[in-house]
């Protein structure tokens, strides 16, 4: 808002406070600028922080142990953040060496380059084996090695926060645990310790990729993700 100055000047100057107002905006911006951000030319530190997962499949005999290791930029700052650096994967299995040493030099690399990596576990999800997937312990469906692969990365990212756990609401959580309590007073309940987490007539969600689509009331509704042709 402009002011008239009925009087004549005679001195001016800057305050202090409009020094600090002035000044301010430059320290901020020198202060963004010592933030460490991921780069593929971010050298190695000697010491990585790393998590192990277990791979057990049934079309194996051996397991896969799949390592990712990651950097800690801006430690003790308050742009301190976890991101994954690298990713090995061993086995006694020699069948998959060949693919398993180039898919962990690529994963690796896009880990180093930084920005958003979370596109490649829906990468890796959407690889299917021509000679057909397998289930998991508690019925889920696994479209090949590949795909549990990116669960485990999947996994791993929300472990360290860059992605979020896809939750229920507690409305679907009502509607499913409803679902299972009608479905166990018609059919046999199921055994407790048993590893079947469903019942063992339920068929292939294909939403979820779990077998746990039970036929009730008229309606095929699945009892891991609430997924229901009725609804």
């Amino acid at each position: 808002m402009p002011i008239k100055i009925d009087k004549k000047i005679v001195e001016c100057g800057i305050k202090d406070e409009a020094t600090v107002e002035f000044e301010a905006p430059f320290e901020q911006a020198d202060a963004e600028e010592n933030i460490v951000q991921m780069h593929e030319k971010l050298e190695r530190p000697e010491t990585l922080i790393g998590e192990t997962y277990k791979i057990k499949t049934p079309q194996s005999d051996h397991a896969l142990y799949v390592t990712i290791n990651d950097i800690v930029l801006n430690a003790g700052t308050d742009h301190e953040h976890r991101r994954p650096f690298e990713i090995f994967i061993n086995s006694k299995n020699m069948d998959h060496f060949q693919w398993i040493v180039a898919l962990t030099r690529i994963i690796s690399a896009v880990f180093r380059k930084g920005g958003d990596v979370t596109f490649l576990v829906e990468e890796l999800h959407s690889v299917f084996d021509p000679r057909g997937g397998y289930f998991k312990k508690g019925g889920r469906f696994m479209p090949s090695l590949v795909a549990e692969i990116g669960d485990v990365v999947e996994e791993h990212l929300i472990h360290i926060g860059i992605l979020k756990p896809v939750e229920l609401d507690q409305g679907q959580k009502d509607f499913i645990a409803a679902k299972r309590a009608e479905h166990d007073k018609i059919q046999h309940p199921r055994v407790e310790n048993d590893e079947q987490q469903f019942p063992e007539s339920a068929t292939l969600c294909e939403k979820c990729l779990t077998k746990a689509v039970i036929y009730l009331d008229g309606c095929l509704t699945c009892l891991n993700c609430g997924e229901s042709k009725c609804s």
